[in-house]
């Protein structure tokens, strides 16, 4: 029996193979989960239906079983803060430097041979993906 808040069964697996350096993309509800993620990479459909359930839904039961080193986010264009980036900030906490970076940069971290694995939510608050470096235990 697990003891963590994590239980589903493929997202423990996949955050069982994800190494030291891998990237994670938790990805919200407007993310191309298709075209916008390397070939090949595991995709773990949590996207029941809209708002359900939401990237901070997934984020901190990940935490519990994934050392994260680092996080990156898209930004807006017009560099306005987004809301659920300092949800992440709090979560995630001061020793986890948040990257916010384009949208064209973002997708080029998103398709690198380093994402071990996404996560598709059905989180509807425009900007809300991050995307997780794994870190050392």
């Amino acid at each position: 029996m697990l003891t963590s808040a994590l239980t589903h069964p493929q997202l423990l697996a996949a955050a069982a193979s994800a190494g030291h350096g891998a990237r994670v993309l938790i990805a919200d509800g407007n993310y191309p989960f298709s075209t916008g993620v390397r070939v090949g990479a595991p995709v773990v459909y949590l996207n029941l239906r809209p708002g359900m359930l939401t990237v901070s839904d997934v984020l901190a039961p990940l935490l519990e079983v994934l050392p994260v080193e680092g996080a990156a986010v898209m930004g807006p264009a017009d560099e306005v803060e987004v809301p659920a980036h300092a949800e992440y900030r709090a979560t995630l906490g001061p020793d986890v430097p948040i990257e916010v970076v384009g949208r064209a940069d973002y997708y080029a971290l998103s398709r690198s041979q380093d994402v071990a694995f996404v996560v598709a939510t059905a989180d509807v608050r425009l900007f809300a993906s991050v995307m997780l470096t794994v870190g050392v235990r």
